[in-house]
């Protein structure tokens, strides 16, 4: 086996999807894989390795599969592991709250892969619901090791540690086989082998466990009521997330403000210890005005909104609700030729849409992967609510105080609804188009609401999600800073290249119902969104370096001063909804398509949309 050639036994991790195999994961190996509570978070296999007894044991954890017979990409790439026989033991994780589902895969596993154990996790869930079950008669009837856990809480761990060692050490004789043959034990007979399967799991189950399941279920249908129903499913999943945008947008303003007068507050510094160097005025200029003053304000920009809406966007992940949003906006995908899950992406493209495009990963058709990854960017990014943010408080909601961030964060929730409902437009029309194709089934499990634990969100969201997102943005905001502030202070003929480029997209702007320096401004964004307003006042102030605004009624009147109305704000909202994604989310979009192809036509879609809705607002209002 693997374990005597010198690379340590190998232990590989599979299961239903939503059964903590990923909490088990992270509990033995200490990484910090991402987990979730929906189904098919998985979508690629993790290794991780963690020493028991002086041996190192190697972890996979593989994509969940409710069968051995894939019907998706993730349980094909799992039957090819299991069957290809890297792994010296298989651990298979099952759900204590519905085993006998779980235990129709065990028996198929059983049959291909030995020697092998089963975790029966979640036993903590389960006890709440009134279902014991009895773990030596599922070994009994398994004729494999059998050991209890509740992994989110480290319970039954070193039992598992124990008994995945004793199962590589002393693997002990392969079971006879798990369900009977079906007559005359014919290969073909697919249906008739599929119905002893489960008629076996069904009587282990029942054998193995004591529950009664409507009393199991009664509090999650209490809430799904009213969280999935036809009447209020959609207007509490809105009022849910315009809760969400408003604590977002309340709560990131103080911290934004004290990091950037922290931030910015290392500028002269720096300056002076260049100058104390004898460096040239450009190098000072290029590094201390250009990259890091950049850098700074996106990270200020970024790293509170972040903080705040990751952490309450995972609250929601953890307690089992994103799944109800997909059950919710099904409907309108598969009326717009799209899968359910895409939601799940647009939602978390509402965080960072390079996030959105990796999570499409979880959409087995490639087709349908395509039309989410492609539409993500309709959904506004954190990066351009602050943008949002400015306008909607400077030109359509006046005035402070508590009710005034109530009604700009309804104006904010329209915005984003205009935004999806853009998104299905955009993925009917692929659908209709380059992207035509029979849609694919999708069945969705709707997991059991789960108490969040909250500590380990707050570490996973910050840690796995907002600093490696900042991380990305700072990486291509860097070099941007420094292009920016070459633009602003190279002169050609007495003006710099950023008024010559404005200038050349002057007309552009105009017919859209913009100017050159506010297209100029989307641009120069390109690297990090947050990044726009300050080019725009670099731009019409003709300064050499970004320029941040005092106040809020300060930055209206500028912008008043340099032509803005009431018509120019909307086409400015509607382009900072509907334009080319971040550099970031780009190179994100090529690394997962592997085509320049499909990377530009991801820019090009919500660039077209956005500019032919500004010429049209621009004509009727202008």
């Amino acid at each position: 086996m693997a374990g005597t050639k010198g690379k340590g036994p190998v232990i590989a991790l599979v299961g239903n999807p939503n059964v903590g195999k990923s909490t088990v994961f992270n509990a033995l190996t200490n990484l910090r894989q991402h987990t979730g509570n929906w189904p098919g978070k998985t979508v690629e296999t993790a290794r991780g390795a963690y020493t028991y007894h002086g041996r190192t044991y190697t972890l996979v954890d593989l994509p969940g599969a409710y069968s051995l017979h894939p019907g998706s990409a993730e349980e094909e790439v799992t039957r090819d592991y299991l069957l290809g026989g890297e792994a010296d033991v298989t651990l298979v994780v099952a759900d204590a709250t519905c085993l006998e589902r779980n235990l129709a895969l065990a028996l198929q596993i059983l049959e291909i892969a030995w020697p092998a154990a089963l975790c029966v996790n979640l036993l903590d869930e389960a006890e709440k619901k009134g279902v014991r079950v009895d773990l030596d008669v599922l070994a009994s009837e398994l004729g494999c090791p059998v050991v209890g856990a509740a992994a989110r809480g480290g319970r039954g761990l070193d039992e598992l540690r124990q008994v995945l060692e004793e199962t590589v050490l002393h693997p002990g004789p392969r079971p006879e086989r798990p369900f009977p043959a079906c007559p005359g034990d014919c290969g073909g007979c697919a249906e008739s082998r599929a119905a002893a399967l489960m008629a076996r799991a069904k009587a282990i189950a029942a054998k193995a466990s004591d529950m009664d399941p409507e009393a199991a279920a009664r509090r999650d249908r209490r809430l799904d009521r009213l969280l999935t129903s036809r009447r209020t499913g959609i207007p509490v999943m809105l009022l849910l997330l315009a809760g969400v945008l408003w604590l977002t947008m309340v709560g990131a303003n103080v911290p934004s403000e004290l990091l950037s007068a922290w931030l910015m507050g290392w500028q002269e510094p720096l300056r002076g210890l260049f100058q104390a160097a004898g460096a040239p005025w450009w190098l000072e200029g290029a590094l201390v005005d250009g990259v890091y003053r950049t850098v700074a304000w996106v990270v200020s920009v970024m790293l509170p909104p972040m903080a705040i809406f990751f952490p309450l966007f995972t609250l929601l992940e953890d307690a089992g609700y994103l799944p109800r949003v997909a059950f919710n906006l099904d409907h309108f995908f598969r009326k717009a030729g799209a899968h359910g899950r895409q939601s799940l992406t647009m939602c978390m493209g509402l965080g960072c849409n390079a996030c959105g495009v990796m999570g499409c990963r979880i959409i087995q058709s490639p087709r349908e992967r395509l039309i989410a990854i492609l539409t993500n960017a309709f959904i506004p990014c954190n990066g351009r609510l602050p943008t949002l943010t400015a306008l909607i408080a400077m030109f359509f909601v006046t005035g402070s105080g508590l009710w005034s961030s109530f009604a700009s964060a309804a104006l904010l929730m329209g915005c984003i609804v205009l935004a999806v409902a853009m998104t299905l437009w955009a993925s009917r029309f692929l659908a209709s188009t380059a992207l035509k194709g029979e849609p694919s089934s999708f069945s969705l499990e709707l997991p059991p609401y789960r108490a969040p634990q909250v500590g380990q969100v707050l570490v996973r969201s910050i840690l796995d999600r907002t600093l490696f997102v900042l991380g990305r943005a700072v990486a291509v905001a860097a070099p941007a800073g420094l292009l920016i502030w070459i633009a602003a202070n190279v002169t050609v003929g007495g003006e710099s290249v950023l008024l010559h480029l404005a200038n050349f997209l002057q007309p552009l702007g105009g017919l859209m119902g913009l100017d050159g320096i506010i297209l100029l401004a989307f641009f120069l964004g390109f690297p990090a969104n947050e990044i726009v307003v300050p080019c725009m006042l670099m731009g019409y102030l003709s300064t050499g370096t970004l320029t941040d605004y005092g106040s809020l009624s300060q930055l209206h009147g500028l912008l008043t001063a340099h032509g803005w109305t009431a018509a120019t704000a909307v086409c400015a909202l509607v382009f900072t909804l509907f334009h080319f994604p971040c550099g970031t989310t780009c190179f994100t979009i090529y690394k997962e398509t592997k085509s320049l192809k499909w990377t530009a036509a991801a820019v090009a879609l919500p660039t077209a949309v956005g500019a032919g809705l500004c010429i049209l607002i621009h004509l009727l209002l202008g």
